[in-house]
This record gives C-alpha cells, structure tokens and sequence, in this order.
C-alpha cells in the first residue's frame, strides 16, 4: 500500500488529533506550528476543558460526545495519565428561558445518555455550592466533567510521535490563490490539513474570514476557602449557566474554581495582544461568582486565562475542501466546543482526508447561516 505524503498545520487539539489518526491509518504524516505544541497562545491551552453531551436538540454532537468520552478514556488508559476526570456537569435552567435546557432533557432520552432533572430544593441539596433563586430546574450528567486540557494536548503529542509523527517548528503563510506557503515556496503534499484554529481566518481571507468570527474569551481561577474541599470537583460539578452566560469547572489538581462570563463580541487581535485579563471581565466576574457562588465571595483570584476563539455563524464545525486546491482540507471552525469532540473529531476529519466518505453537510463552507438559540447546538 503506497502512504499519502501529509501535512497538518496547528498543533492544537484538532491539528493533533487529526494528525495521529492520519498517521494510525498508516499516512506519513508531519505536523507544523508556528510554536511548541500546547503553547500558551493556542486555543486548546490552559488547564482544564468541560466535557459533556449536553446539546440541546441536536442528536449529531450528543453521540459525538458520548464516543469522544470513551476515546479520551482509551486514550487515558493507553498512557497512563489523568486525562478525564467524570466530577459530572450541571446546567441550570433559568425560569422561563428553559428551551435549550429542554431540548437536552429530549435528546438524553431518544440518545440514551444518563441524567438526572433535578428541582431547585434538589440543586440545593445535592450541591449547596450554588445559589439557585431563579432558576426553574438543573440537568445533571453524571458522566460528563472535565479534561486536563493542556495534559491531553501532551500526551496526544507524544502518542503521535511514538506512532511515527514527525514534529516541525514553522509559519505557514497563504499566497494570493490561497496556497499554502512554508519559506516562500508552496507546500508540497499529497494531503494538506489546516487547522489554525483561529489564525485559519486570516490565512484564507476569501474562503475562511466571510464564515468566521474571532473572539476573545476571558477565564478567572478563583481560590478555594481556607481549610474547605466544598468547592473541589470531588464534591462539586462543572457547570452550565445560559441565564447568566457563564460556565465553570471547579477547583481541579489545586487549580481553583474556573469561571467565564462570557462578553459578546469581546475584540482580539490574535497577532499582537497581550494575553492579559481585561478590566471589564474582572468586574463581571467577581459580580457573577457573588450571584451564583456566594461562597466563594471575597476569596482572592490566583491566575487566569485570556484566550480566542474561532466562531461560524452556526456554530458547526469546518471540515471542508478548499474549492480550489483539492488537496486542501479544513478542519477547525468551532472552538468554543471543539476540544471535548477532539479524538473523534479528528478521526472524522482522517477519514474525510483519505477519502473514506465525504463530509457531512454541517461542516460544508457553503450554506452557513445564524441559528437561533433553540437550533443552535451550543444555545447561543
């Protein structure tokens, strides 16, 4: 069997991904980024990542997810490091503002995925973490919880390179035609993936940019009580909170509660900022974990994340043929949620790069459009 000569370009989770089931399937594959893999500008750094199923109606990423979760377990076994921890996943569901939230419950039935509905009384049982007022009910999956997101990119490096991977430092550019460029010269393949994840934009200008948004996520780890485990994940969930466009992990290895609210349209330069906590994110924050976590109100922040992320209208992922260079595969597009679908992503896009089956529609450059919070997969 002759092997495919192949590039991936980005070593985040979804350029790595890719790249180790290409080289599993028996391609010759070399993996190119412009810094060390898992550095701190990438989307996939910082510690820790939610993973769970929860979709709301839409079937396609629940299995998704519910596969990629026993992936990542394989992958755990397979080099012996912490990779996934099951603390579970709460979503509270906001009264009157519960479509999303119901879709899920929905979709869990028809997919089979384990949860439970619980009452506000229930929420506050179970988990006294959180103050729960005006929220109507809360979703629990129990086998949802988080991934040790820059262990995870690591030890997917190191499997890749044990299987055969060859690792290359460089910057790849796009000429007027949108070729890609190492060193002034074309890049010369059978199989080009690019997975940039957020620099994919401003790469394919003409292809890319017009379905794409950039923004600026802004993450806080906020330190535990004295002498308290009430906020570690062995006693508290991650969770979901649409109402207040926020979401959390709790204090994971030492790390302190995570928490994001997250700011529409949050500008970034990805080329020139400083990575840097904004003023406004800070305020807000400390004003959210008052309202939802009451007991964590004047604990002190010890680090904090400011990251990017990659958006399409939809909130679909790209994995797509460039129109003009048939051996041109885009892979990335979402990565809001993207790193939970990680080992499954990337063999999709390995058997898409082979020509084993076509995409699927979702992922199509073309036909792109705005959905609506009860459509949208990730209910906003």
């Amino acid at each position: 069997m002759t092997r495919n000569s192949c590039i991936v370009v980005g070593g985040g989770i979804a350029g790595l991904m890719t790249a180790l089931h290409l080289q599993r399937r028996g391609e010759q594959v070399t993996l190119i980024d412009r810094w060390e893999p898992g550095h701190a500008r990438a989307a996939s750094t910082d510690y820790n990542r939610v993973i769970r199923a929860i979709s709301g109606r839409d079937e396609f990423y629940t299995r998704w997810a519910r596969e990629s979760r026993a992936m990542w377990l394989e992958m755990q076994a397979e080099c012996g490091l912490n990779l996934m921890y099951e603390c579970g996943a709460l979503i509270l569901a906001t009264k009157g503002h519960c479509d999303w939230e119901d879709a899920t419950a929905d979709t869990f039935d028809k997919v089979g995925v384990p949860y439970y509905k619980f009452t506000r009384d229930e929420v506050r049982a179970r988990f006294p973490q959180f103050k729960v007022d005006e929220i109507d009910y809360a979703l629990f999956e129990p086998e949802a919880g988080l991934l040790m997101a820059h262990r995870c990119v690591l030890a997917g490096l190191d499997l890749f390179k044990r299987a055969g991977g060859v690792v290359k430092r460089g910057t790849v550019t796009t000429d007027a035609q949108e070729r890609p460029m190492l060193d002034g010269a074309p890049l010369q393949a059978d199989l080009i993936v690019i997975a940039t994840g957020a620099w994919m934009s401003e790469m394919f200008p003409r292809t890319i940019k017009p379905i794409s948004a950039i923004m600026g996520i802004n993450v806080l780890y906020t330190s535990t009580p004295d002498g308290s485990d009430q906020f570690d994940m062995e006693n508290m969930p991650c969770w979901i909170d649409h109402g207040q466009g926020s979401f959390g992990i709790p204090s994971s290895e030492g790390s302190g509660v995570k928490a994001a609210v997250v700011i529409p349209n949050t500008p970034i330069d990805i080329n020139n900022d400083e990575r840097l906590i904004e003023k406004a994110s800070l305020a807000k924050t400390r004003q959210y974990i008052r309202h939802r976590l009451p007991g964590l109100e004047g604990q002190r922040v010890v680090d904090s994340k400011f990251n990017q992320v990659i958006l399409t209208p939809d909130t679909h992922f790209i994995v797509d043929w460039h129109p003009e260079h048939e051996n041109v595969l885009f892979a990335g597009g979402c990565s809001g949620h993207l790193f939970k679908h990680g080992p499954v992503f990337g063999d999709f896009v390995a058997g898409v790069a082979v020509r084993d089956y076509g995409t699927a529609d979702r992922f199509k450059i073309t036909g792109r459009r705005k959905l609506s919070p009860k459509e949208s997969p990730s209910g906003r």
